[in-house]
């Protein structure tokens, strides 16, 4: 019986190609990835993270105020924009912009009256939905008066005319420093706060027809200071009477 002849197994020179297949499609993986990671979907990220937190009865901010912002409208690749820490911005609501937009009005048309800097006599704050107008008291009264000096009307008219148009309920406070002079008519500084915020609301009433109901006033003597009343400029700034709007969302 012949022998069976085996022969040697002809050698694959092209196995190279299975390697490098493998690593094209390795590499074509690898890109498809940074390609789905770089795309932002601002919607589902906002859904995970309430749903994080929902699920890990989380609450507060977890040591920042507000989320990263991100540019660019959803779905679009938006990228998200580094801001300092304490930064960080968030849309305003209705209330707030209208708060806003009455303290540009009413810095706009005061730069008509005042030819110092407005801030020396006139301060505008705006705190969320809250709008304050701080009225300097060394330049709206005489020390330790409580009638308005008659150079400061015009200021005041305006103040009341773009406030008073807002319709809503305006709270006067007045508020005096720590030091009270012997020679006054008045008993203490509350009793002149106090006067200082009626004359300012009695003004509001009776120059711009507001409705009595609308108007608050409240003396809180120096129990609320701004500054220490240590230095001139700090007892200065303690000197004030304030107007206040809050513009709360309807119940």
């Amino acid at each position: 019986m012949a022998k069976r002849q085996h022969h040697e197994e002809h050698e694959n020179h092209e196995r190279w190609l299975v390697s490098y297949a493998d690593f094209i499609t390795l590499l074509f993986a690898f890109f498809v990835v940074l390609y789905a990671t770089s795309r932002v979907d601002q919607k589902k990220l906002v859904q995970v993270s309430e749903s994080i937190k929902f699920a890990m009865h989380f609450k507060g901010t977890g040591g920042i105020e507000y989320r990263n912002r991100f540019e660019g409208p959803p779905t679009e690749g938006g990228r998200c924009k580094s801001t300092p820490m304490g930064t960080e911005q968030r849309p305003r609501t209705k209330k707030e912009e209208k708060a806003e937009q009455l303290r540009r009005k009413i810095e706009r048309r005061l730069r008509r009256f005042l030819q110092s800097r407005p801030e020396t006599h006139v301060q505008i704050d705006v705190d969320h939905d809250r709008l304050t107008v701080r009225l300097s008291a060394s330049h709206f009264f005489d020390p330790n008066q409580a009638a308005i000096r008659p150079e400061m009307i015009p200021v005041l008219d305006v103040i009341g005319a773009e406030m008073g148009a807002m319709g809503m309920p305006i709270r006067v406070e007045g508020h005096t420093d720590e030091a009270m002079s012997l020679n006054s008519r008045y008993r203490d500084n509350w009793d002149l706060s106090a006067s200082r915020a009626a004359a300012v609301a009695s003004f509001l009433q009776h120059a711009h027809n507001m409705d009595g109901k609308m108007l608050t006033a409240a003396g809180f003597g120096s129990t609320r200071p701004l500054s220490e009343n240590k230095t001139p400029a700090g007892r200065e700034a303690n000197r004030r009477v304030e107007l206040a709007i809050e513009f709360q969302p309807a119940e």
